[in-house]
């Protein structure tokens, strides 16, 4: 059998050769990084069976590292922490976060290699990554819909959710959920006419997600609407979603109007992902790497151009859309680099168009960072010109004022063919 590779991130040469050394004399195959930027290298090329990990480094500290690995969904190894400096506060934070055990330097050899053992005899069982809340982005419309769920997490009142179909209904619902409580999520709605009462004692003091309340019949209607009225005995907080108006429906006499008023009181609108486009990128590299990770796709990764391509498509059907299109790059890129050339072929083959002009100053919100604002200006401005001059790169280097080899390596690390469709 071969032996547990670690790897020793500790920004001291002489704890990292220390602790190399104890631990290849105890039989294990040790990688030594002295950075997060080294160790970021290191965890991309192989996954580790366990990492030491220093908590006080230049550049990044050991608990923005961690909380790196946990939100991209690489914390598939037990951690330990590492600190010459510990306190009660950081080992907690970094057990909040998902490490594994604190060691306080200077570390008791007795203690090392009793840890190292205890973590790699399975300490814990790492569920197989997934996406969270956390993964969908740093848009604006992200971080004010995390600040209002922040601001109701804590009620217990029912919470109705609304937006296009596939935009992270249950995700959002998780954010309200309270640790080791229960989360009850049943898939489909008949119990309701049957039997609105089942699941209280089983969902005692946690959440009750109903999902596609647009879908219920009459009698579904009414057992949710008695439900609710039981909801504080058992101190359930149910959160309800629907991808469809459900007002039109109140007018035809479909959806009934006192459970409408009901469900209502907290009303929260999903955005789209074309409303924070500029996140796809992040979220199609996280997606990636879990696939990577979970030994579902083989060592894969995006070029600039081709992040480019994902984040200017249109995503009807939004996350799932989005997974599939991922996955389907993962199983049948040629390389390991997905390029624009692949991107444009999936996105043929998934009948995915180019999104443009869908918001105000030409689809550019004021609120991007700089380089990311131009780049999707460039993206425009270079299609516009080779729409307008009918794929004719000769006129589309002279309107630009570019080279023609200039002009097409920019059009490449856009994601932009000389035909005018995305890569």
């Amino acid at each position: 059998m071969p032996a547990n590779n670690i790897l020793v991130v500790d920004d001291e040469i002489g704890i990292r050769e220390l602790l190399s050394e104890i631990l290849k004399d105890e039989g294990y195959s040790v990688r030594v990084a002295e950075n997060a930027a080294t160790a970021r290298v290191a965890r991309r090329e192989a996954r580790p069976d366990l990492v030491l990990l220093d908590i006080w480094m230049p550049d990044m500290d050991g608990i923005s590292l961690l909380k790196e690995w946990a939100q991209s969904g690489q914390l598939t190894m037990p951690v330990v922490m590492m600190s010459g400096h510990g306190t009660i506060e950081s080992a907690i934070e970094a057990t909040r976060i998902g490490a594994f055990d604190f060691l306080e330097k200077p570390i008791s050899l007795p203690k090392l290699v009793a840890t190292v053992g205890k973590a790699l005899a399975g300490g814990r069982v790492l569920a197989k990554p997934g996406l969270s809340f956390a993964h969908l982005g740093r848009a604006k419309v992200i971080t004010e819909l995390r600040q209002r769920l922040d601001q109701v997490s804590r009620l217990r009142m029912p919470l109705l959710l609304t937006g296009e179909s596939g935009c992270g209904f249950e995700l959002i619902a998780r954010m309200v959920h309270l640790r080791n409580t229960p989360w009850f999520a049943p898939s489909e709605h008949a119990w309701l006419a049957q039997n609105p009462f089942a699941p209280l004692a089983e969902a005692r003091d946690g959440v009750l997600f109903v999902e596609n309340i647009e879908r219920l019949t009459r009698n579904e209607q009414r057992g949710l609407s008695q439900l609710i009225t039981k909801l504080e005995k058992f101190n359930v907080r149910l959160v309800a979603a629907t991808s469809h108006p459900l007002i039109p429906m109140i007018e035809a006499g479909e959806f009934d109007s006192n459970l409408h008023a009901q469900l209502s009181g907290i009303s929260l609108r999903i955005p789209s992902l074309r409303e924070h486009a500029e996140d796809i990128p992040d979220l199609a590299n996280t997606m990636l790497l879990q696939m990577v990770e979970s030994n579902e796709s083989p060592m894969r990764s995006f070029s600039v151009g081709a992040l480019n391509a994902l984040r200017n498509l249109e995503w009807p059907g939004n996350l799932p859309v989005l997974q599939n299109a991922v996955k389907t790059l993962a199983l049948t890129s040629l390389a390991t680099e997905i390029t624009t050339d692949d991107v444009a072929r999936v996105a043929a083959e998934l009948g995915l168009n180019v999104a443009v002009g869908d918001l105000p100053m030409g689809g550019i919100p004021f609120d991007l960072p700089l380089r990311e604002a131009r780049e999707r200006f460039e993206f425009q401005y270079f299609l516009h010109h080779i729409r307008h001059e009918e794929g004719n790169m000769s006129r589309v280097a002279d309107k630009v004022g570019l080279e023609r080899t200039h002009l097409y390596r920019k059009l490449k690390q856009l994601g932009i063919r000389p035909s005018g469709k995305t890569e």
